[in-house]
């Protein structure tokens, strides 16, 4: 590869000079600022705007251009050079930029200095719009940005909006528990999110069915909403606006004004099954006392009265409505909620009492741009979800704030990175609607939280060192790795405070978002190089190795390559301790089998899976691989030949993008050709289509499985043996995942706190065989 100090890397989304005759790079740059609020706005292509009263979100579309890495199996360059090449690669991207209302002036007119006046493509185009401000505000639009305003229908962009959201997002619905261990519990995915109701809370109450994508109806609502609460409270307290009402009604005590079941009848009003702190009447209190002059409520009493009032209201009426429909999934959304801690209570404690349980109140991480995305997605052929699936960017979005209060940010952000195919469930999960892509919820655990951050941020320094190393010719590598860190850390201090701002927090949103972050700040892949060199290693001894295991007897064979893939799997840069031992330069191989701890391991299936491999073999393997090096090529591969003699089609399963040291797709494509130089069965395997690469779709070191592209998906069908490998996939992930077929599970902890957690050792092994069941 052609490196010189001339040539600097590509900052994400920033267009710069490019020299076309060498490299493709950049020959200067400027640093990416990831804080930017409308990020990468120049090289928008369409957007939309919601305008409501309070809140306004503009939504658009950008191309951001990143670096990749292209393998080449064959060196013609000089020994110790790279056999890799960097290329540009153009991705697409979805921006959503939430502020408040009365900054719109401010943002059209940044809109338009950086936006509509550097495309000359954008004349005479119009802009999606909707919410009640489309019409108010049409006409500044049109002078502000020279687009005339092309209005959507409310309801269908906010249903449309929440499609999106439930389809792409799978933490994005929660039910919410005040004071509970977790307040928020967030919702797993579901292969169908059809039917459910959209109870839309603004001014007024909007209650849709919605049956499909195109399917839904308007059932019923209550012109008892938002708007009433704020009038009412403006009437009886001095509050002077809806922020300050809320924050009125945190305070209050409505016992002194509400009258209860308890004040009527001494208790319990056992025979009607109504508790003594149930409201009997609302307000009930105050006349009485007004009348007799011994009135002892305040202006935050009755604003929470007055909360409680208009919440369990609505929470009566939809319940009501969901029963009648025999639906029990509720969304809701609207500007009167906004992730108010109070007023999700009331109408969650609401709809549990009148539904008496069978109605799930749920709300939703990003409510407030439900209708920006869905005035966007009308005629965004960018969008079709037959062709494409969206996947949250944690290094450009801002997180579900603790309240909705004044004191929030005022301003928010949700930024989506396009994945170039549909994302499928995996057809071999055992339950799809209540798989959880998680062995631990930090947001539940707070032992675990607390170890995990704390884990995070001392580790992050390592992959700063990396990050650096990896870009010896830039110049801008430690400013933009200062950056790295600051943000990344700043991230985990956030969730430290905030665990639940971006939905699960868990081992595999803490990598997936350092992924991110080194992404955006251009360190496409820090351990490229050592990648490199591991692989190179590893193929040199593969061909000594392969002809030790077929001196073997067969049922040592067996045991053996089980055993391999284990010690493989110890080569894992991520682990702390492992890292330092690798460092050391003298932990090989043989050193890994050394430390495999004897049996019986912390989870041993070892004999049930030999006394499996005494019947028919398998007809078709999937296999989700781990590292690079000793791992895929000493470990996988040689189980993978075994599985290939016996006649069983195998697919090895690798990420899509570089994530620490594992093997990635177009990285295992090279390490098969090298293989197969080597060893004829594999060779033959590849040739015959019986040995196949396919990507998993992860950006980061674990496994969702509610998340694979579709040809993956498809091929998945007709497999009856899945195997697992790796900590990150088969123990942060899916431990407890169960499947259809057959599965193993194979890893070894390397993490000692977590060997801990789960009553081993550090090195504990986990070899879980499951028979499967449908």
């Amino acid at each position: 590869m052609q490196s010189s100090s001339e040539y600097e890397f590509l900052a994400p989304g920033l267009i710069t000079e490019v020299d076309h005759l060498r490299t493709g790079l950049p020959s200067s740059i400027k640093l990416p600022d990831t804080l930017e609020i409308f990020r990468n706005l120049k090289n928008a292509k369409r957007f939309a705007i919601d305008i409501g009263g309070s809140l306004t979100k503009i939504a658009y579309y950008s191309l951001v251009s990143h670096r990749k890495v292209n393998y080449e199996a064959e060196k013609d360059n000089a020994p110790n050079e790279e056999n890799f090449t960097y290329a540009l690669s153009e991705g697409a991207r979805l921006h959503f930029v939430k502020f408040e209302t009365k900054y719109i002036a401010d943002c059209l007119d940044f809109i338009r200095s950086n936006l509509v006046n550097s495309k000359e493509s954008m004349s005479g185009k119009s802009i999606k719009a909707t919410g009640g401000g489309s019409h108010k505000y049409a006409s500044l639009i049109a002078e502000k940005l020279g687009l005339s305003v092309d209005k959507e229908d409310e309801m269908e962009c906010l249903i449309k909006g929440c499609n999106f959201l439930l389809r792409n997002i799978s933490d994005e619905a929660f039910v919410y528990h005040r004071h509970g261990n977790p307040e928020y519990e967030f919702q797993t995915a579901t292969p169908n999110i059809f039917p459910y109701l959209l109870v839309n809370v603004g001014s007024g109450v909007s209650i849709m069915k919605v049956e499909s994508e195109d399917s839904y109806e308007r059932i019923g609502g209550t012109a008892t909403g938002g708007g009433t609460f704020w009038g009412l409270g403006s009437l009886i307290t001095k509050a002077k606006g809806f922020d300050e009402l809320l924050q009125l009604a945190e305070r209050g005590d409505h016992r002194n004004a509400d009258m209860l079941v308890k004040d009527i009848y001494g208790g319990d009003y056992k025979k009607l099954g109504l508790p003594a702190d149930l409201i009997a009447s609302s307000f009930g209190k105050v006349c009485p006392k007004r009348e007799t002059g011994g009135a002892q409520y305040t202006d935050a009493d009755l604003a929470r009265s007055l909360l409680f009032t208009i919440s369990n209201d609505i929470g009566h009426i939809a319940s009501l409505y969901a029963m009648m429909h025999k639906l029990n999934k509720i969304y809701f959304g609207g500007y009167f909620l906004r992730n108010h801690p109070l007023s999700m209570h009331t109408v969650s404690f609401s709809i549990n009492y009148w539904s008496r349980g069978t109605v799930q109140c749920q709300f939703l991480r990003h409510e407030g741009y439900l209708g920006a995305i869905g005035a966007f997605l009308k005629g965004a052929e960018e969008c079709d979800s037959d062709k494409y699936s969206w996947l949250e960017n944690y290094a450009g979005s801002s997180g579900l704030q603790k309240s909705a209060d004044s004191g929030a940010a005022p301003f928010g952000q949700l930024e989506l990175d396009r994945w170039e195919s549909p994302l499928r469930f995996c057809p071999l999960l055992k339950d799809p609607a209540n798989y959880i892509p998680d062995t631990v919820d930090l947001n539940a655990d707070q032992e675990a939280r607390d170890y995990w951050l704390a884990c995070f941020e001392e580790s992050v320094n390592k992959y700063i060192e990396r990050a650096v190393a990896s870009q010896p010719y830039s110049t801008t590598r430690e400013e933009r790795a200062k950056q790295l860190k600051e943000k990344y850390v700043s991230r985990l201090h956030h969730l430290k405070e905030h665990p639940f701002a971006f939905g699960n927090l868990t081992v595999r949103s803490l990598l997936d978002t350092i992924e991110h972050c080194l992404r955006e700040f251009d360190f496409p892949d820090p351990f490229l190089v050592q990648k490199q060199l591991e692989n190179e290693c590893a193929i040199a001894l593969l061909k000594e190795w392969l002809k030790e295991l077929d001196a073997l007897s067969e049922k040592e064979r067996r045991k053996e390559l089980v055993v391999s893939v284990l010690a493989g799997n110890m080569f894992d840069w991520g682990a702390k301790e492992v890292a330092t031992m690798l460092e050391s330069q003298t932990f090989g191989f043989e050193q890994a089998r050394e430390n495999i701890p004897d049996r019986p391991w912390l989870v041993d299936c070892l004999d049930e899976w030999l006394e499996r491999l005494e019947g028919e073999p398998h007809k078709k393997a999937a296999i989700f691989i781990d590292n690079s090096g000793v791992d895929v090529v000493l470990g996988i591969l040689p189980f993978t030949r075994w599985l290939c003699s016996r006649g069983t089609k195998v697919i090895l399963c690798a990420n899509s993008a570089p994530a620490l040291n594992d093997v990635t797709y177009s990285e295992l494509l090279v390490v098969l050709k090298q293989a197969a130089a080597i060893d004829p069965i594999l060779a033959k395997a590849l040739h015959n289509n019986d040995l196949v690469a396919m990507q998993q779709g992860q950006v980061g070191p674990c496994l969702d499985l509610s998340r694979l592209p579709r040809d993956l998906a498809e091929e998945l069908k007709t497999v009856d043996l899945l195997v697992i490998e790796g900590m990150g996939r088969a123990v942060h992930t899916n431990l407890n995942s169960e499947f259809t077929c057959e599965s193993l599970k194979l890893a070894v902890i390397k993490n000692r706190w977590l060997a801990q957690k789960l009553g081993g050792q550090m090195f504990a092994v986990i070899c879980k065989y499951e028979k499967g069941n449908t």
